[in-house]
């Protein structure tokens, strides 16, 4: 079975786990607490969405923002369209430079945080002046996590594989308005 009818039966047997109205309120939420954070910026923060997962949600949080800013973006994933993940594959570094810069990343999951740490440790290599995080989704696990911590976090999920609104299923999914779960019966 090709990847998209796998994605499309998951899909019909998947489990709504938030709603678009759920997400919508949580991006505002993360939206006021970002700007709380940059308020008094004077100089412009460079937002970085993580490719391609953070280009969703990125692209209703940044016209929430008020502080001033400029667009960048990063391409590194684990997962190239499989649903684990392995090493970090860079397709895309920053065009900006970021040396004395404040960061803002934004990604769509937080999971074991690999991506995150190697994202972060790039920037702080190219001596950002501050590198701040913000992910719509945490999963809660107990399995070991690298050693980074997200400044803002929309929503967690349990310990399920979970795709829509950025996230995907073998590359096809992100466009859902809302975020579902692989169903149990499914693994």
């Amino acid at each position: 079975m090709n990847n998209y009818k796998q994605a499309k039966k998951i899909l019909d047997n998947a489990d709504l786990i938030y709603t678009a109205d759920q997400i919508q309120q949580t991006i505002e939420g993360l939206a006021k607490k970002i700007n709380a954070k940059f308020n008094n910026e004077l100089e412009p923060v460079i937002v970085m969405p993580i490719m391609n997962g953070g280009l969703v949600l990125s692209g209703q949080l940044i016209p929430l923002l008020n502080f001033p800013l400029v667009i960048d973006y990063i391409h590194a994933t684990r997962y190239r369209d499989e649903t684990s993940g392995g090493a970090l594959q860079w397709k895309v570094k920053p065009g900006s430079t970021l040396e004395n810069k404040k960061l803002l990343i934004v990604d769509d999951i937080f999971d074991e945080g690999h991506t995150l740490k190697n994202v972060i440790d790039f920037c702080q290599q190219e001596n950002a002046a501050q590198v701040t995080s913000a992910v719509l989704i945490e999963k809660n696990h107990p399995r070991a996590k690298a050693d980074v911590q997200c400044d803002f976090v929309g929503m967690c999920v349990e310990d399920r594989y979970v795709f829509g609104f950025g996230m995907d299923y073998k590359g096809y999914l992100r466009n859902l308005n809302g975020i579902y779960a692989v169903s149990e019966s499914n693994g």
